[in-house]
């Protein structure tokens, strides 16, 4: 039972893994989803014009790039809103541009006005545009996010350390009697705490493995029902939260029963009634 119940308590501090990780990638999924465009002057050649979608793309901020030709983006225009412009004013007023996406960690207010001031000091650069407000509340609302899921994380930490230490203290308190006996044939500490931590480190793997199979269960379960989470997948970040999650299982389970034991050794023998 002790098992069982340290597993459901890191079942959940698993689920909020899950959350974090998935709330991180969700937001780099986010960031690198704002389009920045380079608006060229309207006399730039395509020489010119392609030398600078180059240097754009050998660029640390630079995700992807795409040249936009006046012809191109007339075509676009066209077949967004379904007019033909063109044939009524005689001449095509749109600008070739060079539209990219950032990677996540330069979308923020500062390093984009850094981005736009570096590309609006090349000759053949008329503007740059980008969402501000967007980038503004995402930032605001992302930071807002990470300060909510921090304390959560935090609080919910100090709960698991909590629940845990107290399951096993209460599966040990059936031992009291056992452990007192054994200290007064004269067996010393380490031999009486050692067949108990060896039985919480094994304890606490089977736990946390518990946990592991129920948070690959529910992942594969939400993933059926909602197939856009596929596109969040981090195998990365998810072994290493199944590898916390054992060591956190094993950690806090022999703190525990180590605590207890050595908590019966030090009672009188009257106080175990």
């Amino acid at each position: 039972m002790s098992i069982i119940g340290v597993a459901l308590v890191l079942f959940l501090l698993g689920i909020l893994g899950i959350i974090v990780v998935h709330a991180r990638k969700l937001s780099t999924y986010f960031k690198e989803q704002i389009e920045l465009q380079v608006i060229l002057k309207d006399s730039t050649a395509q020489d010119k014009a392609e030398a600078l979608q180059t240097t754009i793309q050998q660029q640390p901020f630079a995700k992807s790039v795409n040249y936009i030709s006046k012809d191109q983006a007339a075509k676009e225009f066209k077949k967004d809103f379904g007019e033909d412009f063109i044939s009524i004013l005689k001449y095509n007023p749109l600008y070739s541009s060079i539209d990219f996406k950032a990677n996540a960690n330069y979308v923020n207010e500062d390093s984009l006005n850094a981005i736009e001031q570096q590309l609006l000091s090349h000759p053949i650069v008329k503007e740059v545009y980008y969402q501000r407000s967007l980038v503004h509340k995402l930032d605001k609302n992302i930071n807002r996010l990470g300060l909510i899921v921090l304390a959560t994380s935090i609080l919910l930490g100090l709960v698991v350390i909590v629940l845990i230490d107290n399951t096993i203290r209460l599966a040990m308190f059936s031992n009291r009697f056992l452990i007192k006996t054994m200290q007064m044939v004269g067996a010393t500490r380490w031999f009486i705490a050692k067949p108990f931590d060896l039985r919480s480190i094994l304890n606490g793997f089977l736990s946390a493995v518990l946990a592991i199979v129920g948070l690959i269960a529910l992942m594969s379960y939400a993933r059926n029902q909602l197939p856009q989470l596929r596109t969040l997948a981090d195998p990365q970040s998810m072994i290493l939260l199944f590898v916390l999650i054992i060591f956190l299982g094993i950690c806090i389970s022999l703190f525990s029963t180590h605590r207890s034991v050595i908590r019966y050794l030090k009672m009188r023998l009257d106080d175990l009634y």
